[in-house]
């Protein structure tokens, strides 16, 4: 897996978009649509600058060829300036970068989604299902007011929704991976597993996708600073290799191969912070 064919030196430079439009999902999650194509696929991530202010990297949450869709939490500096934007404001763009999910036609998958993991994971089902696979997205919050994507998962053609959340509030009470479990063990079958949320998550998919003997495919999350390899910030212990090129999307035989992962992730000047 390498850097993909759009991080051509143009691309590696921010253009900035107008917002065409937002959308608040919740208190503190909004999605701003931009009237661009980059030619994202599921679970890769662009770059999102805010000239004076900072850049960081966000999952795509959708990019069908004429709009891109960004979903985000205000949580930090630049994201909180960035809620505070309005339409037609203006805000940097670049790349696409990392990894995608894939799979074959008419495979059956389970998407877990967990927090605005839902944005990127509500992508793959879209795309999925256009090429025939049959998808049972489980999406999972701390209660029923963190939950994201519900409406828009539930009109797509061969997919199922399964809703869990942690204090009950709305569907399975409990974990998203353990409303999954439940799914395997009435019988339910799966080609493959994608996951995209909290790491302690990931870790419960990974040790899950081990047991059963299901292949996965996980999206990392790590402090990315330029997007094409060239930093080093996001070099994960002990294999060192980078995940804005090698991942964010990695499957699991290497996932579980990564010391830190579902211990600790480093800041932007590299210190330790555990999970």
């Amino acid at each position: 897996m390498g850097c993909c064919g759009h991080c051509s030196p143009a691309k590696r430079l921010p253009e900035t978009h107008p917002i065409a439009h937002i959308v608040r999902e919740t208190a503190h999650v909004q999605t701003f649509t931009f009237k661009v194509s980059l030619g994202a696929k599921p679970g890769q991530f662009v770059m999102v600058w805010l000239p004076g202010v900072d850049e960081v990297p966000m999952s795509v949450a959708e990019d069908d060829g004429k709009e891109l869709k960004i979903t985000f939490f205000a949580a930090g500096d630049m994201t909180e300036k960035l809620a505070q934007c309005k339409e037609g404001d203006l805000v940097g763009l670049r790349g696409p970068f990392g990894t995608h999910y894939t799979w074959e036609k008419k495979q059956k998958l389970a998407l877990l989604a967990g927090g605005y993991g839902a944005a990127p994971m509500h992508f793959v089902a879209k795309e999925a299902a256009k090429d025939g696979c049959t998808v049972d997205v489980f999406v999972g919050a701390r209660g029923k007011e963190h939950l994201l994507y519900l409406d828009a998962l539930c009109a797509l053609k061969r997919v199922a929704l399964h809703v869990a959340t942690d204090d009950g509030s709305q569907g399975f009470k409990g974990t998203n991976v353990a409303a999954l479990v439940e799914e395997l063990d009435g019988g339910a079958r799966y080609d493959q597993l994608f996951a995209c949320g909290p790491e302690r998550m990931l870790v419960a998919v990974s040790q899950l996708s081990a047991q059963r003997k299901i292949p996965s495919q996980l999206s990392l999350e790590r402090y990315m600073k330029c997007g094409y390899g060239l930093c080093g910030n996001c070099v994960v212990d002990p294999l060192g290799i980078r995940l804005c090129t090698d991942g964010p999307v990695v499957k699991n035989d290497l996932c579980m191969e990564i010391t830190e992962f579902g211990k600790f992730h480093r800041d932007d000047v590299g210190k330790k912070h555990l999970f």
